[in-house]
């Protein structure tokens, strides 16, 4: 199966490293929005797409690119991490969700987990989720890849 992630890093390569993850057992290249053309993901099985999260909101730059993505009927999936838990009215994952889904792409599943967060008032005292992700969310991003290798 050959397999894409689309994945904004900017922070602290919290995202990156969950993308690295899920590329060892996925088999998957991992690049960034700039590294590939928006036609590019429609050639592949299966497209992860993810990013930190900044004010309960992914990336602009991934979103952008969702946006300039061509119809497909390509399997897709979101991925994330964040500093704080997504809400249950509003998840950050949603807006990516939606896009996907209405380009076609049939939407597997999302994946989230805590990474070290300075942004504003964290950064006065070091920042939140030190050390994450750890070795248990990586661990999650692998049996996540997993499921959606085997199609589950």
């Amino acid at each position: 199966m050959r397999t894409l992630l689309v994945c904004t890093s900017v922070s602290h390569g919290n995202t990156r490293r969950v993308a690295r993850a899920m590329g060892e057992v996925l088999g998957a290249r991992v690049v960034t929005p700039e590294e590939v053309s928006a036609a590019e993901p429609a050639g592949y099985d299966l497209v992860g797409f993810g990013s930190g999260v900044f004010a309960q909101r992914m990336h602009p730059d991934l979103l952008g690119f969702v946006r300039a993505l061509p119809a497909s009927s390509g399997r897709a999936f979101v991925f994330a991490t964040s500093g704080l838990p997504q809400w249950a009215i509003a998840p950050f994952t949603r807006p990516p969700v939606r896009l996907l889904e209405g380009k076609g792409y049939r939407v597997e599943g999302t994946f989230t987990c805590r990474g070290l967060d300075t942004w504003a008032p964290f950064r006065l005292i070091g920042g939140i989720n030190k050390r994450r992700p750890d070795g248990d969310d990586l661990a999650a991003a692998r049996a996540f890849a997993e499921g959606l290798r085997l199609g589950r």
